[in-house]
Order: C-alpha cells, then structure tokens, then sequence
C-alpha cells in the first residue's frame, strides 16, 4: 500500500469515527453553517462535536501548516480528505471569510507575528471576518476608493464608508481597504485589520429583495487603528487585495456547485420525468456542473503546483456563478407555482433563493468585468 493510499485509508476511518450522521445531511438554511466566531453558538451537539475534532485535527484547514492551526497535508493529501468528505457528504466543519480570503493573502504577504497570531484564531473558529472593499461609487473600479487613514505616528484614523460588506454586524473583524496617500491612486491604499467593536465602527443592514440581508453599510468615524495591524507594505494594499479578490472569486465561484450536492436531475426526477424539455434542461446543467468541477480540481492543482495563470478566478467566478443562477432557475420551474410562495412550510426558500443568485455576478466582481478580464489576459483577443 503506498503512502497516500494508507492516508486514504485512515482518513476513512477517522471521517467514520468523528463526523456524525447529522452533519451528512445536506445544509438546509443559514444555522447549519457554522461561522465560529466570538458570539457563535452551535445549532445542536453534533454541530459543536463535528467543530471540536476538525479543529484538534487541523482539518478546518488541512492545507496550512501546523504552527498555524492547520494538519499540515501536502496538495496530494489535502485532495483526498476532500474526496472522501465529499463521498460522505459531510459539511464543512467551519465556513469563514478568514479561510477562503484572509488567510491566503497573510500567509503571503503578513509577518510571522500576523501568521501566527491571527491564523490560529481564523484555524480554531475564534474569529469571524467581513470584507472592507467596495464604497458607494467604488465596486468595480476599487482604486477610485475615498475611505481614508490620515497618519497619526504610532496609529491612523481612519474615516469613510463601505458599502456590501458581507455579514458585518456578525463580525469580529475587518480586513479593510483604506487609503493612505492621497497622491498616488493605485499605489497609495493599504490593506489594514481592524476590530469592529473598535469606537467609530457602525454597520447598517441593507434589506434585499429576497428578504433577506447578507450585506451591509459599514461607516467609519475617527476609527483609531494601530500601526502593526497593516498587511503588507503601506501605500501597497492593493497587491494584497488582488491576490485575495483570486481566492474571493474561487469561493464565490462554487456557491452551490460543491461536491457533495446530488444533481439536480435526480433531486426533481419525479418532476422532470413528465417534462422532456425540463429533463434535458436538467441533464445539461449536471453534464455542465460536472465539467466545471473537473475544471476546478485542474486550477486548484496547477495553483498548488505554482503553474497557474493569474486569471483562471476571473473565469471559474464567472462561469460558476452563472451556473450557480441557472441551478436556480431550474429549481424554480420544476416547483412551478408552489415555487413561488413566499412565507409558508418552506420559507419561500425557493423564490428567495433565486432572487439571492441575482447578486452572485454582481459581488467579488460583475460578469462583465470577469469576461473583459479573460478575453484580455486569457484569450488575448485585440481591443480588449
């Protein structure tokens, strides 16, 4: 038996051992997503017991080292735990903008104090992050960005408005965007961490037409933030934010597209069975989902391996989100009329779910801007 064949093997085993049957069933609605966080509570014991043995293992992060809270898998290994939770259905022991955005951009850019600091609280659930990015008038082109830290010696104060940011009133801390030089529009932003219990710091829901509200407007007013909280060099944030924005759009990109989804022909097979055009509508989408996830796996291992190009995000977050809203729309029409109820046994799960992916080619980056990016980077076309 060859190494990785005997860590498939004790992964099974210990996947048997500690993932309770509860935590296999596919996620039904926003408390079987476990954050973490300073103010989290778990949903039931087996979500908590789940939590507590990824965490003592390192497998919230099984790709990080261990000095930072990770197990210290190699790409190869890290491949087959996703693997065999995927052949379980087991969910996430931990969602967290600190895993999927922050954490790759410190251990890039931060210092040793950053890594070990702050990736061990993101590695054991202890904090829960938002994204400090667009402000009204900045989504797209971030670097026009007015949100603005005036140079205080040991500390800036930092002043300004973020808008869409993502969960803010539950969050501990910000990864924010702020300017720092007022000369220099692309080299002058620095990317600095702040806590959001800091004096100054408000957040404001925006309701959506879901009725449901992810995002919001997140105000700053004489926001004190010392200088060891920047990541990276001062006035060269945006480094930092694109190598981020890469991993965001990854994330963005498999939103309801993961592994262990059953396809959508044989979650609506009973509807689709009486419907021919509905029933190649769906077999296409699970043939199309199956191929984004072998595109995925490439990127992920050329990524690993160091061979990937810089613009393989812009088109996995282009690609899965429009699938991501195609998956919904079929869901949908299979419901028909029941589909569109807005309170009732269901939570108008359905309609609000659909109406959520209306966002999904909008955040971490419109489609267009994602297409303008491929055509320009990736297909090298004239003009573009």
């Amino acid at each position: 038996m060859s190494d990785l064949e005997q860590f498939r093997a004790e992964t099974r085993a210990w996947l048997e051992a500690n993932c309770p049957a509860e935590m296999r069933q596919p996620v039904r609605d926003e408390d079987d997503v476990c954050w973490g966080g300073r103010n989290w509570k778990f949903k039931n014991d087996a979500q908590k017991s789940w939590f507590d043995a990824c965490v003592a293992k390192g497998y919230t992060v099984p790709e990080w080292p261990k000095a930072y809270g990770g197990a210290g898998l190699s790409p190869a290994e890290g491949k087959v735990l996703r693997e065999e939770m995927g052949r379980i259905k087991a969910r996430p022991p931990l969602s967290s903008f600190g895993i999927w955005m922050l954490g790759p951009a410190l251990l890039h850019f931060g210092t040793e104090e950053q890594k070990v600091h702050y990736l061990n609280e993101i590695a054991a659930g202890k904090i829960r992050w938002c994204q400090g990015y667009s402000e009204p008038g900045s989504g797209s082109d971030l670097v026009s960005m007015q949100t603005y830290g005036e140079d205080k010696g040991d500390h800036w104060v930092v002043n300004g408005q973020k808008i869409w940011t993502s969960y803010a009133d539950k969050a501990d801390w910000i990864f924010c965007l702020v300017r720092t030089d007022k000369t220099n529009k692309y080299q002058g932003i620095s990317f600095l961490l702040f806590d959001m219990t800091t004096p100054g710091v408000t957040t404001k829901p925006i309701l959506l037409i879901s009725g449901n509200s992810p995002f919001c407007e997140t105000f700053f007013d004489n926001v004190v933030v010392p200088k060891h909280q920047i990541v990276g060099e001062l006035n060269r944030g945006w480094d930092v934010a694109k190598y981020l924005l890469g991993h965001e759009r990854e994330m963005i990109s498999g939103g309801g597209l993961g592994t262990g989804m059953a396809s959508i022909g044989k979650q609506f097979a009973g509807v689709a069975g009486t419907e021919p055009v509905l029933r190649a509508d769906m077999a296409d989408f699970d043939v199309e989902v199956m191929a984004f996830r072998a595109m995925s796996e490439k990127f992920v291992d050329e990524m690993k391996a160091g061979k990937s190009h810089p613009a393989q995000p812009n088109m996995m977050k282009y690609v899965g989100t429009e699938l991501n809203k195609r998956r919904h729309e079929l869901i949908m029409a299979a419901g028909g009329s029941d589909a569109l109820e807005w309170e009732g046994e269901t939570g108008g799960a359905p309609a609000r779910g659909w109406l959520r992916t209306k966002a999904n080619s909008i955040e971490g980056g419109t489609s267009e801007v994602m297409l303008g990016v491929v055509a320009k980077r990736i297909l090298d076309l004239p003009g573009a």
